[in-house]
């Protein structure tokens, strides 16, 4: 039954809209829920702990056999907001960086933009994102998601030092021209994929038109303000997964596969459904 799979969402503010049906309307109850970092989804899925998962999209070739499910991703056109690298030099000097542990896909994006823009390689140090901590370790610190959105984005200076702020959504878009999609719902086991697409999308439908109350719900419950948390639900994240996202993800695996990230040897495999619309 529906109600028996178990699903891995990320515990970042940005999903809030792709599951508010799940946790607020009509999809409530159909399946067993559970947060997390993006990183600790993308294992949940590989080791069979969860049957669906929003995962990290470097994961569509870590785990080829994934299939994604259609229309619906956590994906940015121009600026993200929630993917930063703070750095004490000019990206085209970094010569290492600290990235947040919780991400996957935002430290192979970061290598991307560093080799494709100035052919650099620096080393990369997993670490907490704990930005003070970070800039004393590297000359770069990558922090995403929620710790990224109580971080001054516009920040001049660290420790009386000058500060570059590189919102990594926007890197992609001057890269390439397209959004940069950062999840997708996948699954392994097509057994249990017959009805999902139309409930995620019609679970993301529900937040998407009822933002005012994620906007209320949420901005206390985070400690973030309202209005950074409309913004950012409303200007910085997309929540389609159309063609232009589409087109990116194949040039993000491919790009990542170039440079030897990862072992990118197949397109990606969504399930197959008529065509949904996109939402707004």
């Amino acid at each position: 039954m529906v109600s028996q799979s178990r699903v891995c969402a990320v515990s970042y503010l940005n999903t809030a809209p792709l599951v508010w049906g799940f946790t607020h309307g009509p999809q409530r109850g159909l399946y067993d829920l559970r947060f997390e970092v993006p990183a600790v989804c993308a294992d949940a899925l590989r080791e069979g702990d969860a049957d669906v998962g929003l995962v990290p999209v470097i994961e569509l070739a870590n785990q080829p056999d994934l299939l994604v499910l259609p229309g619906v991703s956590i994906a940015a056109r121009e600026r993200v907001r929630s993917v930063l690298l703070f750095s004490r030099k000019p990206m085209e000097a970094i010569e290492s960086f600290a990235a947040d542990t919780s991400s996957r896909t935002s430290v192979a994006l970061t290598q991307i933009l560093m080799a494709r823009n100035y052919g650099i390689r620096p080393r990369v140090y997993p670490y907490a994102p704990r930005l003070d901590e970070m800039l004393q370790l590297a000359d770069a610190g990558l922090i995403i998601g929620d710790p990224a959105l109580r971080l001054d984005s516009s920040q001049a200076d660290w420790k009386g030092q000058p500060i570059f702020v590189y919102d990594l959504g926007n890197e992609w878009w001057k890269l390439t021209g397209l959004p940069m999609v950062f999840a997708v719902w996948a699954v392994k086991n097509l057994s249990v994929t017959s009805t999902m697409p139309q409930i995620f999308q019609d679970s993301a439908s529900y937040g998407c038109e009822r933002i005012d109350e994620i906007v209320d719900f949420e901005s206390p419950r985070r400690k973030l303000d309202a209005g950074l948390v409309r913004r950012y639900l409303t200007e910085n994240t997309k929540f389609e997964l159309g063609s232009q996202e589409r087109r990116s993800l194949m040039k993000f695996l491919t790009e990542a596969s170039d440079l030897g990230l990862v072992d990118w040897r197949s397109e990606i495999t969504y399930i197959d459904e008529p065509a949904v619309a996109e939402m707004e």
